[in-house]
């Protein structure tokens, strides 16, 4: 077996029983990863020196495909209503059969670490068959110095094979795609699918069983810090804006998607991020674009020119989600630290389709509490075929696939959290005003940033508040630079009575997904709930 770059003699393939490969190289970086990934036909470049990589069928997650053992360990841990099981025995297929697929391979492994605080830093070996999958989870995860890789030894093994195709009979599985994680081994096996989300959503995962015990919370939200220090959290699921309302130039990036809160304050799970890139602009999103023109970064089924390498944003042919991929210092006013101090602004994020919700509301303890089991956003209709009406879709703590423990469990640690720190919480809708999707338009970029900006510098808390008759919520009589009207959807909406009946479709369809929670939380937060406060 060859073997190269540098490693942990006492911690290397034969450790986690790869034998027979071709050749194993361990930590290489950028540079001669492109080489690899050039060579072998996995990637190539655009213009500005990305590289420029496609996943092929699976173009996002598959989370119908993901599997958790079930043993002593997990039986009474685990949200089973939420996670799959998988039977040890099928486990210990799976893996036998996956080592045995990579006899003769060249493999690819990187020693990372998950997580900026030391003391719940979690040391990750992962193995990949693409040289292109090696840097992409180089750019996400936290790169030790080359001195630490010598002493090494990892808490947490991935495996990550595309070209495996799974047995479903054999492996316990739904299909010949398989994400299956073992925790009381701290292994995680991924196979027939060449979407590299899937791993570093296997270090989130795991982060989110462990901590909880340790009483931190594992968190699926972006963090900056502004110039006083002051840190703001943001939550939100895919296109809410979490990434990008993050990326402020006159705040500093502590990360992008995945953090932890502790008794220390905010650490980040990563070491770079993960964005969208669907139409992106240099106007609207200078920092993230100018990303997308760095040597090291990695654009995921992003439309280049075949003669020229310029990538197209607008072009969606491939997928909507598509993506970039880059260290966190790609960013020029990020963290160095990846660390800040407890929060003083929570914002919890929505694109709502259906136009109704204010751009901007201050939640209290319980409605915080309320709307982050409920984690709402909705889907646009003409996304997929037969679609035409916005679709509310709920994801419990902004990232139902990556809990796998019981909502209550991250709520009650939240809402301690922040009674603790008297964090200041608010709901914002980066969805549609003036009508739902299909009449209205989209919330403006800029107007978002200004409210924003005024939430976290405190201006905005200082202002006037109504309560809004639909949701309960207080929402700002005024903000500076914004249109009163903007800030009251009811009046941006032509008819009156479109928007009562759109209002009352949305509630019903709050209320009927928070059904299953209520057992598990106060009459505070169950009174929470929005309902027509002026029919009531």
């Amino acid at each position: 077996m060859l073997k190269a770059g540098p490693v942990n003699p006492k911690f290397q393939a034969e450790s986690f029983g790869l034998e027979d490969l071709r050749s194993v190289s361990y930590n290489l970086e950028a540079p001669r990863l492109y080489e690899e990934a050039i060579r072998r036909g996995e990637a190539r470049i655009a213009r500005g020196g990305a590289l420029v990589a496609e996943t092929g069928a699976h173009t996002g997650r598959s989370p119908k495909d993901k599997f958790i053992v079930r043993d002593a360990l997990t039986d009474r841990s685990i949200w089973w209503d939420n996670c799959q099981p998988m039977a040890p025995e099928h486990f210990d297929r799976l893996r036998a059969d996956m080592v045995a697929h990579a006899k003769g391979m060249d493999l690819f492994a990187q020693d990372l670490y998950g997580g900026a605080e030391p003391a719940h830093q979690l040391k990750v070996r992962i193995y990949t068959e693409y040289a292109w999958h090696s840097l992409f989870i180089r750019n996400l995860l936290i790169r030790p110095a080359t001195a630490e890789l010598m002493s090494f030894v990892a808490d947490l093994t991935i495996l990550d094979l595309p070209s495996f195709r799974a047995n479903p009979a054999r492996h316990g599985c739904r299909s010949e795609t398989v994400i299956a994680v073992d925790f009381s081994r701290r292994i995680a096996l991924i196979g027939g699918t060449s979407y590299a989300g899937e791993i570093k959503k296997a270090v989130f995962g795991y982060l989110n069983f462990v901590l909880p015990a340790k009483s931190v919370m594992p968190m699926h939200c972006s963090a900056n810090a502004g110039p006083g220090g002051d840190t703001a959290l943001f939550f939100g699921l895919s296109g809410t804006g979490k990434t990008t309302l993050s990326a402020d130039a006159s705040r500093s990036l502590i990360g992008d998607d995945e953090h932890g809160w502790s008794a220390e304050g905010v650490f980040n799970f990563e070491g770079g991020c993960y964005a969208k890139a669907i139409k992106l602009s240099r106007e609207a999103e200078p920092e993230i674009f100018a990303t997308s023109e760095r040597f090291g970064a990695i654009m995921e089924n992003v439309v280049v020119d075949p003669l020229t390498g310029t990538p197209d944003f607008d072009d969606d042919s491939k997928t909507e989600n598509t993506r970039i991929a880059y260290p966190l210092d790609f960013i020029a006013n990020a963290s160095a630290t990846g660390r800040a101090g407890h929060p003083k602004n929570i914002v919890m994020l929505t694109c709502d389709a259906f136009g109704v919700l204010p751009p901007i509301a201050k939640l209290d303890p319980a409605q915080a509490m309320y709307h982050f089991l409920s984690g709402y956003t909705a889907k646009v209709g003409g996304t997929e075929k037969g679609v035409r009406e916005p679709q509310a879709t709920f994801s419990t703590c902004f990232g139902s696939p990556f809990m796998p423990r019981h909502p209550s469990e991250y709520g009650n640690l939240l809402r301690d959290l922040i009674a603790r720190h008297r964090v200041d919480c608010w709901l914002v809708n980066t969805g549609w005003t003036g009508g739902k999707y299909g009449v209205g338009s989209r919330m403006p970029i800029q107007v978002t940033r200004e409210l924003l900006r005024a939430a976290l510098d405190g201006s905005l808390a200082r202002t006037s508040f109504r309560i809004d008759p639909a949701f309960g919520l207080l929402a700002p009589r005024s903000a500076p630079g914004i249109a009163p009207e903007l800030l009251d959807p009811a009046r941006t909406w032509a008819s009156k009575e479109d928007f009562a009946e759109t209002t009352r479709r949305l509630i019903g369809m709050f209320r009927e997904n928070f059904v299953k929670f209520e057992p598990y939380v106060d009459r505070k937060v169950v009174q929470a709930q929005p309902g027509l406060i002026a029919a009531a």
